[in-house]
């Protein structure tokens, strides 16, 4: 082995302790590099070739009723792939609990198994018995322990129809399985799929020889856009309710968006941890070089070029760049298998595979080596400079300058020698000052961020269910009703406060843009919603115009006073312009909402309404199970039970970003701490002679420290504001807005972690000077 590696060796053994806290963190920027790419990787791959494989729409559309032989004209007609009819209702689930409350959405499924969104078969057998049998999606199955040969019962058309399950299926359409962008949560007991033969379907809903859905899977020439304005004009006569293509359907927008919030971590995270050990091992190797700088002139004298000793300390720094990611793609693949399984618990693709792709292995190597390579290359570009017989003298003393502080004669005067002392030594290396103010700013922004997230999401959740909303419970019917005859409810359970509501789809349209949300209707002094617009101002009566939730307003572009076109699906009724009265804020789901008179005067039949509100103690599941024209009853408690489950696992991931960024301190301070240790031995000596206990001169470095981590948390806290604001607006969707409100309790927990890894990192600086041979650095150099 040749002697410079074998120095080598000994360089990396005398600074393990900075060598393994620059690994740790090179470590942690390529297993999220692994991690993150390779997971999103699995994801896109499983859902390309699932979709192609099954046949997903490009286009749904929902329609009052249309003809079997109309359905087959539109593939010839418009030159489509594929084309397919089906019955779609929601019905009430028959459980054996008598006090819940359970929906299952009923399809109708075509023998033809070349058919558009075809199903995938996890277990058992397709329909075979036509009047009896029935496919259960997985997810809903497995929710209510329903096994293959089970009976079960459902409500049709106020009849109870006992069905077999003959085999428990997946499909492209519910990946992720909500009932409707106002769920929010997936409820797998509480909502289902069940798939039943296009006879029992035709015959239970008395629909003959029609439909209310089509859908239609385009040709490579044809786009989604274009199609979709064709087919509502085609299909008007049909009552069209609504079209959705293939990038607004629930479940493919769900799963697109953490697709696309994957790809933005893969970037983000790795490079952040990624950039800070570049810096780290600049200002190692770079210290290095001028501690060694006698060394590498006998080196030169003895016959070393600039390029060996160069690459020599550039040896250092590939090492930290070999192993972590070596380890580092090693651990991102393990993890990316758990994290591909975890994406399991929520989507349900039967081909989800946990695939290596050993390229991003590779980049992952190649990445960590050459990023540590070029830090070594700018902290070690000394060397070069470097002659062998001046590197034989003593560096020059530096020329001190008084600091800005010594200027204020008032302040300067009345401090004390020691802190004089630590202020002065502080601001002397202005480098190292930027250094560590820089990364403890930027390691409590990100604890800021995490803690932020934790409590804004429960906030989030709690804020919506129990300020935005406050009924105990939404009805929704079967089919609209006549506004007198809701208060036949009061025969049934016991109401403290009923209020009508209508929910219905519209396509909002303003210029260029538009969106087909649910406008709901509801009583113009409403005491189920408190209103508040973007200035915070309550909106206590809502008049003749439109409310739009933020980020609608945000989609279709528009602001307070300008008019929105109104598309109604229903047959032969005409747009309406409505003024948008004001913009809501609303932190789940995407609305607009109407004065329930204005709405039914103007949109839909006068006195008609689609459901209720109400508050009341009474067993409303129990006694409104079976009742006819029920279709739903949404318990605002059941949203919170969900949701609280859903947290555990977002508190776990908090948790893991909060213990990253406070390595990411720790090594910060940590190594700097060491490096500023090390340039100043001979000064740390001269104190020792002139009496300064070991302990005293911890706490010099310590006090120093402590100001510097004031001054980064003082800068960390507009950084992470930025940084919060920033994710508000990148991670915002449909179904969620951030408001970035940040609650006080944010910045305290975000300061006590901040602090609690800068202890730990002066914990071990103390320990490295309790080790230091101090008096040995006051022997002149011959």
């Amino acid at each position: 082995m040749k002697k410079l590696d074998l120095r080598l060796f000994r360089m990396i053994n005398d600074t393990k302790g900075q060598f393994i806290a620059i690994l740790s963190v090179m470590i942690i920027g390529i297993i999220s590099y692994t991690t993150f790419n390779i997971a999103a990787k699995n994801l896109q791959d499983t859902l390309d070739h699932y979709y192609i494989e099954n046949n997903f729409q490009n286009i749904n559309v929902q329609l009052l009723k249309i003809p079997s032989n109309v359905v087959q004209g539109i593939k010839s007609k418009y030159d489509y792939d594929m084309v397919s009819g089906r019955i779609v209702f929601d019905v009430p689930f028959i459980s054996d609990n008598k006090d819940e409350k359970v929906t299952a959405r009923i399809i109708s499924q075509s023998s033809n198994d070349n058919v558009v969104n075809k199903l995938h078969i996890n277990e058992g057998r397709f329909i075979t018995n036509k009047n009896k049998d029935a496919l259960i999606i997985s997810k809903f199955a497995e929710a209510r322990n329903i096994k293959i040969g089970d009976k079960i019962k459902v409500q049709i058309s106020g009849k109870q129809y006992s069905l077999n399950v003959a085999g428990l299926v997946d499909s492209p359409e519910y990946i992720y399985i909500m009932e409707n962008e106002q769920s929010l949560l997936p409820m797998p007991d509480k909502f289902g799929i069940i798939y039943i033969s296009d006879e029992l379907a035709r015959q239970s809903f008395g629909f003959g020889n029609s439909y209310n859905e089509v859908l239609i899977k385009i040709n490579k020439n044809q786009t989604e856009e274009k199609e979709e304005e064709r087919l509502k004009d085609t299909l008007d006569d049909y009552g069209v309710k609504r079209v959705i293509i293939r990038e607004n359907q629930l479940s493919n927008s769900m799963i697109s968006e953490e697709l696309e919030q994957l790809a933005k971590m893969s970037n983000s995270v790795p490079m952040m941890f990624l950039i800070v050990a570049v810096i780290i091992i600049m200002m190692m190797v770079s210290r290095m070089v001028k501690k060694d700088k006698t060394i590498i002139g006998i080196m030169k004298a003895l016959g070393y070029t600039n390029r060996e000793v160069l690459m020599h300390y550039s040896k250092y720094a590939l090492s930290i760049g070999v192993l972590s990611g070596i380890l580092g793609t090693i651990l991102g693949m393990i993890l990316s298998k758990y994290m591909t399984l975890m994406y399991m618990m929520y989507y349900t693709m039967p081909a989800l595979k946990v695939t290596i792709y050993y390229e991003y292995v590779a980049y992952g190597i190649v990445l960590s080596s050459l990023l540590c390579l070029f830090a070594a290359f700018l902290g070690a570009r000394e060397v070069l400079k470097i002659n062998p017989a001046e590197s034989m003298k003593p560096d020059s003393p530096k020329t001190g300058k008084k600091i800005f502080l010594e200027n204020i004669k008032i302040i300067w005067n009345n401090i004390s020698f020691n802190s004089r002392l630590t202020i002065k030594n502080i601001f002397r290396n202005k480098k190292r000052l930027i250094f560590i103010v820089v990364g403890i700013a930027f390691t409590y922004s990100l604890m800021l961020v995490t803690n932020f997230m934790n409590i804004y999401f429960a906030d989030l959740f709690y804020d919506h269910y129990g300020k935005f909303q406050k009924m105990d419970y939404s009805i929704n019917f079967s089919k609209p009703m006549n506004k007198l005859q809701v208060k036949e409810l009061n025969h049934l359970i016991e109401i403290d406060y009923m209020e009508p509501k209508i929910e219905f789809p519209f396509e909002l349209i303003h210029e260029k843009n538009k969106k087909v949300v649910n406008v709901i209707g509801v009583e113009s002094d409403t005491k189920f919603y408190t209103f508040t617009n973007v200035d915070n101002e309550i909106i206590d009566y809502l008049d003749d115009g439109i409310y739009l939730s933020k980020n609608l307003a945000q989609s279709l572009n528009v602001k307070v006073g300008d008019k929105v076109k109104i598309h109604s699906f229903i047959p032969d009724r005409k747009d309406t312009y409505l003024r948008v009265r004001g913009i809501i804020k609303q932190s789940l789901g995407i609305n607009a909402y109407i004065n329930i008179k204005v709405m039914s005067d103007k949109l839909l039949d006068k006195e008609l309404v689609t459901g209720v509100y109400i508050n009341s103690k009474d067993n409303v599941n129990k006694k409104l199970n079976n009742v006819a024209n029920i279709a739903v009853v949404q318990s605002q408690q059941d949203l919170i039970d969900i949701f609280e489950q859903f947290m555990g696992m977002t508190i776990f991931s908090i948790g893991i970003m909060v213990f990253f960024s406070g390595l990411l301190g720790f090594s910060i301070v940590y190594n700097v701490s060491v490096i500023s240790i090390g340039e100043r031995e001979r000064e740390l000596a001269t104190m020792r002679v002139l009496g300064y206990t070991k302990n005293e001169i911890s706490n010099f470095i310590v006090k120093e420290n402590i100001i510097m981590t004031i001054l980064g948390i003082i800068l960390g806290i507009p950084l992470g504001i930025i940084m919060i604001t920033g994710m508000a607006e990148s991670f915002a969707t449909d179904i969620y807005s951030m408001e970035p409100e940040i609650d006080p309790m944010v910045y305290v927990y975000a300061t006590i972690y901040t602090i609690l890894f800068v202890i730990i990192g002066q914990w071990s600086m103390y320990r490295k000077i309790r080790k230091l041979q101090l008096l040995e650095a006051l022997k002149m150099r011959e």
